[in-house]
């Protein structure tokens, strides 16, 4: 199980942060090793149809002259070709594939009474029973459903009565009264009818059928914990506990399906059984992409915090592990002020920085991320003057939006309410107790953002987001050149009109309203429970996203082959693109991009869904239009990138 690896690249200092890492020249070459066995030995021939996470783990240990040496375990995620015992790859912590195990002989019990049940379901008796119930409680909600309608208008009749002005006798009083008292009986009648009738259905095979539910979830319970129980996770201090323990602590829930079969866990297992000393790791993909996740070959990735955050929080006890990356301060730069008055402020945010506060980790870790300071927090320190001055310097309010010719960007729109010009944020503190982002740009997105002052400002605006009356352009580059693309490509006719269709809000001489046409990427998306913060696409679960876009400018790395980035052996083109997002999905335009049925080119530098390391995400939004929340004046920003290829 242990490899040699012949290379004099030092050991680093501390060992790798799983869950965002640049990978140690050391674990890349481990990897290479690996990845030249996968290549001759026709491995992946057995994984049908997909790829497959691999891992590789450095280490240090003596050989039996006392001397150091170094080698490398190498794991898989899951099984491969349904099988957890192929050579040359550590063992699972658990094996519970063994034909004679527990596990496979429960297995096959459920497996049996999971085709009891779908005899019953699909028995003609049981079929016409089943219609026959349904039937009859139709019929009975209906007649609840009638009778309530009657209800309600015998109680507008007496209302209206009561309120004609006319004096009512007490004869009549009481009749209105017992009226009321009979209908609100009748009715409570019906409804217990009608819950009696759907209990009282008892067709044997329906009572079976029950009782084989019941009894195959009980058994499938049983069998999950006694699965969880039976992976005992080490960890460099030599304690060891078990999957439900350790979610116990951390989640207060039980494991995930496949918790303890991912790489990490495997490999640092093995490594613990064995006394050998944990000094780098590293994950990569082999093969195609699966059809709702974005992995691409040869491309390393980080843990799945979902599976893997608990159990690494446990195992990685007694490792001196580098820093978390994501809790250090990411950002460079402050968000600068374009606009302010006493209802909103629209600023422009810098990559790295939270337009939100984050949310609290699941997970309680030494290893999660600590909360960057975010937009809202920045300003909430701040104070921005209401009354025509910006924290008492002096400066006057304007009626015109002002230009913004330095630092590349500017704003621009119809006469504004008191708009204040604010050169720079450390003239001015806020004692504002409302101040919330109408929307959220992700933290390695840069680009305009716009908050609310006032409670009805922040509903206002966040209605014409969620009924997407404003207009946003955003501006990428990607890695890599889209197939079957080219500079201004032709808009379908079957996507939606672009441009919103209110009139007013069409501003003249606004780019966010191209004169070349537009393609459209539709790819639903829905959050990857299994290793948030991802998207994955669902074209059954997943709830519609739509991405207008056209290609700005291309420069590909040999002139004469523009091909999608497929992989990290792939050449150094780039492309920039302008994006306009339709619907406001979670990291749509990440995964739109990046998807192989989208643009297949990943934004440069995006630490999820790419494929390349950069110095920021190259993404930023840079125009908006929306109406004034108060006033319903249309405003306007444009923010350009400065990407330049």
């Amino acid at each position: 199980m242990l490899h040699a690896l012949s290379t004099s690249l030092p050991s680093p200092r501390q060992f790798t942060y799983p869950f965002c890492y640049d990978v140690d020249p050391l674990a890349e070459a481990a990897s290479e090793e690996l990845q030249h066995y996968i290549a001759t030995t026709g491995l992946m021939s057995a994984e049908k149809g997909c790829g497959k996470m691999f891992g590789v783990l450095v280490v240090e240990y003596k050989d039996e002259e006392g001397a150091l040496q170094r080698g490398f375990l190498a794991a898989y995620s899951g099984l491969l070709g349904g099988r957890n015992d192929w050579q040359y790859f550590v063992p699972p912590v658990f094996d519970a594939q063994q034909p004679d195990g527990h596990f496979k002989r429960t297995e096959r019990e459920i497996s049996a009474i999971n085709r009891e049940i779908s005899a019953i379901e699909h028995a003609p008796q049981y079929l016409q029973s089943v219609a026959q119930h349904e039937e009859t409680m139709k019929r009975l909600q209906a007649e609840v459903e009638a009778f309530k309608v009657e209800v309600d208008a015998a109680k507008a009749r007496r209302d209206a009565r009561r309120k004609s002005g006319e004096p009512l006798s007490e004869e009549e009083q009481a009749e209105m009264v017992r009226e009321s008292q009979f209908m609100k009986a009748e009715l409570r009648r019906r409804r217990k009818a009608m819950e009696q009738a759907e209990s009282a259905f008892h067709n044997p095979h329906a009572t079976l059928l029950k009782s084989l539910q019941l009894q195959r979830k009980q058994m499938s319970d049983e069998l999950q914990r006694w699965l969880f129980a039976a992976y005992r996770m080490l960890n460099a201090k030599g304690e060891e506990r078990d999957l439900i323990d350790i979610f116990r602590e951390y989640t207060h829930a039980m494991p995930p399906a496949g918790a303890g079969d991912c790489c990490a866990p495997k490999l640092l297992q093995y490594a613990y059984q064995h006394r050998l000393r944990p000094v780098c790791m590293a994950e990569f993909w082999w093969g195609e992409s699966p059809a709702s996740e974005i992995r691409h070959h040869l491309h390393y990735y980080p843990a799945c915090r979902s599976k893997c955050l608990p159990i690494l929080t446990h195992m990685l006890k007694g490792l001196d592990v580098a820093p978390n990356p994501l809790a250090q301060k990411r950002h460079t730069a402050e968000p600068r002020v374009l606009y302010a008055d006493e209802y909103i402020l629209v600023v422009d945010k810098p990559a790295g920085m939270l337009s939100v506060p984050g949310k609290a980790e699941s997970v309680r870790s030494e290893f999660s991320d600590s909360a960057n300071i975010s937009v809202e927090e920045y300003f909430a320190q701040l104070t921005i003057g209401t009354t025509g001055v910006v924290g008492g310097t002096g400066i006057p309010a304007r009626t015109t939006a002002p230009n913004y010719s330095d630092n590349n960007s500017q704003c621009r729109g119809q006469e504004s309410p008191r708009l204040l010009q604010l050169p720079t944020n450390s003239q001015f503190t806020t004692n504002s107790k409302f101040l919330k982002a109408a929307h959220r740009l992700d933290m390695d997105t840069s680009g305009l953002l716009v908050l609310a002052r006032t409670e009805q400002a922040y509903v206002e605006l966040q209605r014409q987001f969620a009924s997407r009356e404003t207009v946003k352009r955003y501006e990428a580059v990607l890695s890599g050149v889209p197939k079957h693309t080219t500079p201004h490509s032709t808009f379908r006719s079957d996507v939606p009109e672009p441009i919103t269709q209110n009139s007013k809000l069409k501003i003249q001489n606004s780019s966010t309203q191209p004169d070349g046409c537009l393609e459209a990427i539709s790819l639903p998306l829905i959050a990857d429970i299994n290793d948030r913060p991802r998207q994955r696409v669902d074209m059954e679960h997943g709830k519609p996203a739509l991405t207008l876009y056209n290609i700005v400018e291309v420069r590909a790395a040999d002139a004469n082959t523009a091909v999608a980035y497929t992989t990290k052996k792939a050449d150094k083109s780039l492309t920039l693109v302008h994006l306009y997002p339709k619907t406001g999905r979670t990291h749509q335009l990440r995964v739109h991009c990046a998807h192989p049925q989208g643009l297949a080119c990943p934004i440069l530098g995006d630490p999820l869904y790419g494929t390349e390391r950069a110095d920021r995400m190259y993404l930023h939004a840079a125009e908006l239009t929306f109406r004034h929340p108060i006033t319903g004046e249309p405003m306007h920003f444009l923010s350009p990138s400065g990407f330049l290829l």
